[in-house]
C-alpha cells in the first residue's frame, strides 16, 4: 500500500500536468495564454484574465474586415499556384517538396511604392492547405496570410485573393504560413520588392538565399552566382535569408555600404571594408557594393559557401574576425515619436524548461516562464507607444518577428543605440542577451509575434499582439485544419 501511495503521489502531478497541456482540436488565439496590458488600459472591450474571462475579449471588429481600402484598380497582378511535386533546382538538385508557379522560389513579385498590389493565391494540390504571408510589409491584418489568425488555410482546389497597398518601398519576401516550418524549407516563398517611387532605380541585384536539404542556394542556384554589373558602378544587392538561423555576408574585393536593414533605408551609411553583416532568419540587408572600376571584379559571399561574383572572378575569402555593428553604424536621425513616453511596456523573456506541450513531454521553449499555450497576449490600443524588453536564456539564438509592424531598436545589453535609427521587423536575439525595442501600435489587428526559426515556433516560441476592440473569427485547427506554423 505504502509503494502504491508512493507511485501515486509520483506519478499523478506528471499525469495532471501532461492533461493540462492537451489542447481541443480546434481554438481561437484569442482564448489561449495570458493577457498583459502592459500597465495600460484594457480598453473596450475589456480585456479579461486566463480562461474563462477571455470571453470580453471576443466584441468589436473582426479580423476579416480589416483590408485593403482603397478601391483603386490594382497596379500589380499576380496569380500564383501552389503545387505539391518533385522539382529540380537551376543548379541541378532534386527536390521533393512545393513550388509556386511551377518553381521554388516563386516568382519575383515587384511594384513602385503607393501601388495597389493584388496577389491572387491558387491551391492546386498542397495537400495541407496554404497561405501567403508578406514577410516585413505593414499589410492590413486581413491580408496577413497567417492560417488560423487571419484566414482559413486555403485547401485543395481554393483560392484567396490577397490585396494590399506597396506603402514602403525595400527589400520583402514572402511565404507560406500554414505549416510553415515544413512548407517554407520545402520551397513555398519568394521574393517582393518594392522600389521608391521618388528616386530612379540603380543598378541592383536580388540575393534570395535558401538551404534545401541542407545546400545552400541563391536564387534556387548553388556555387558562385555571377553578375552583369559595369565597372565603376554601385549595385544593390538585395540579401534576403529564408532560412532559419543568422547568416553572415561579406564583400571582398570592394568596399559596400549597408543601405538598408529589413526593408527601411539607414541614414547616412559610411563605406565598409573587412567586416561581415549578419543577417538573421527572415531578415533583409541590402548591400550597396562599389564594383571596382578596373574590372578587377568584386564578391559577396553569403554564408561562406555561396556567393554572388560581379566580373573578374575573385577566389572565395574567409568570413572577416569583425562584424557591423548595427547598433552605433550610421547617423542618427528623429524617430517621429517619444519612446519614453510609452503608453504600454511589456517584457517578452524567452527561456527553456522541461514539460508538456499538448500532451508531448520534451525540453521546450518558455516565454515568461510559461510554455505554449500559456503564453502573453500583448493587449494594446491604436495609436499606444509601445516598448519591450526582450531576454534570452534560452540557450540558443532567436530571431524575433513581430508581424505587422516595424519595431525600433533602443539599446542592447542597456547599450543604448548611437547610429541611425535601426528598424527591424526581425531581430536577432542571442543567448544571454536583452533588447529594447519600441514601436507605434498603428496597425489593428491581432499579430503574432514569433521567433523566426519556424521549427522553435511550432514547438511553442510564440506570442500574439492584440489590439482592443478586435474580433476573432478564425480558429485553428477545426474543418479548414489551420496549422500556422
Amino acid at each position: 500500500m505504502l509503494a502504491l501511495l508512493a507511485t501515486v503521489a509520483v506519478l499523478a502531478p506528471i499525469a495532471w500536468l501532461w492533461w493540462d497541456s492537451t489542447m481541443p482540436s480546434t481554438y481561437s488565439v484569442m482564448d489561449m495564454g495570458r493577457p498583459d496590458l502592459g500597465g495600460g488600459p484594457a480598453g473596450p472591450p475589456a480585456a479579461g484574465t486566463h480562461d474563462g474571462a477571455h470571453a470580453g475579449m471576443h466584441g468589436g471588429r473582426g479580423v476579416d474586415t480589416l483590408r485593403e481600402t482603397s478601391t483603386a484598380p490594382a497596379d500589380v497582378l499576380v496569380t500564383v499556384t501552389a503545387r505539391r511535386q518533385v522539382f529540380r533546382l537551376p543548379s541541378g538538385q532534386q527536390v521533393d517538396g512545393y513550388t509556386l508557379n511551377g518553381t521554388s522560389p516563386g516568382p519575383e513579385i515587384r511594384a513602385v511604392q503607393g501601388q495597389i498590389v493584388q496577389i491572387r493565391l491558387v491551391n492546386e494540390s498542397v495537400p495541407g492547405g496554404v497561405t501567403l504571408h508578406w514577410h516585413g510589409v505593414d499589410v492590413p491584418n486581413g491580408d496577413d496570410g497567417t492560417a488560423g489568425v487571419t484566414q482559413d488555410a486555403v485547401p485543395p482546389g481554393g483560392e484567396f485573393t490577397y490585396r494590399f497597398t506597396a506603402r514602403d518601398a525595400g527589400t520583402y519576401w514572402y511565404h507560406s504560413h500554414q505549416v510553415a516550418h515544413e512548407q517554407v524549407q520545402k520551397g513555398l516563398f519568394g521574393a517582393l520588392v518594392i522600389a521608391p517611387a521618388a528616386a530612379p532605380a540603380g543598378p541592383e541585384a536580388l540575393a534570395l538565399v535558401h538551404l534545401y536539404d541542407g545546400h545552400r542556394t541563391v536564387n534556387g542556384r548553388s556555387g558562385d552566382v555571377p553578375v552583369a554589373a559595369a565597372p565603376g558602378s554601385r549595385v544593390r544587392v538585395r540579401v534576403v535569408n529564408t532560412d532559419n538561423g543568422p547568416m553572415s555576408a561579406w564583400v571582398t574585393g570592394a568596399p559596400f555600404r549597408l543601405v538598408a536593414v529589413d526593408g527601411t533605408d539607414v541614414n547616412q551609411p559610411s563605406p565598409v571594408s573587412g567586416q561581415a553583416v549578419t543577417v538573421t532568419a527572415g531578415g533583409r540587408a541590402d548591400l550597396e557594393v562599389a564594383v571596382p572600376a578596373d574590372g578587377s571584379g568584386a564578391r559577396v559571399e553569403l554564408g561562406g559557401d555561396t556567393a554572388m561574383v560581379f566580373g573578374r572572378p575573385l577566389a572565395p575569402s574567409r568570413k572577416p574576425a569583425v562584424t557591423l555593428d548595427t547598433l552605433a553604424y550610421g547617423t542618427p536621425a528623429p524617430l517621429g515619436f517619444d519612446p519614453a513616453a510609452a503608453d504600454r511596456t511589456f517584457g517578452y523573456a524567452v527561456g527553456r524548461r522541461p514539460g508538456f506541450v499538448d500532451g508531448r513531454p520534451g525540453l521546450w521553449w518558455t516565454v515568461n516562464g510559461h510554455m505554449w499555450p500559456d503564453v502573453p497576449m500583448f493587449v494594446v490600443s491604436e495609436g499606444d507607444v509601445v516598448r519591450v524588453h526582450i531576454t534570452n536564456t534560452s540557450g540558443d539564438v532567436h530571431p524575433m518577428h513581430l508581424h505587422g509592424h516595424h519595431a525600433v531598436v533602443l539599446a542592447r545589453n542597456g547599450v543604448p543605440a548611437t547610429g541611425s535609427p535601426w528598424w527591424v521587423d526581425t531581430l536577432d536575439v542571442g543567448d544571454g542577451e536583452s533588447y529594447d525595442i519600441a514601436f507605434v501600435a498603428d496597425n489593428p489587428g491581432i499579430w503574432m509575434d514569433h521567433c523566426h526559426n519556424l521549427t522553435h515556433a511550432a514547438e511553442g516560441l510564440v506570442a500574439h499582439l492584440m489590439y482592443t476592440g478586435i474580433s476573432e473569427p478564425f480558429r485553428v485547427g477545426g474543418d479548414a485544419a489551420n496549422d500556422p506554423e
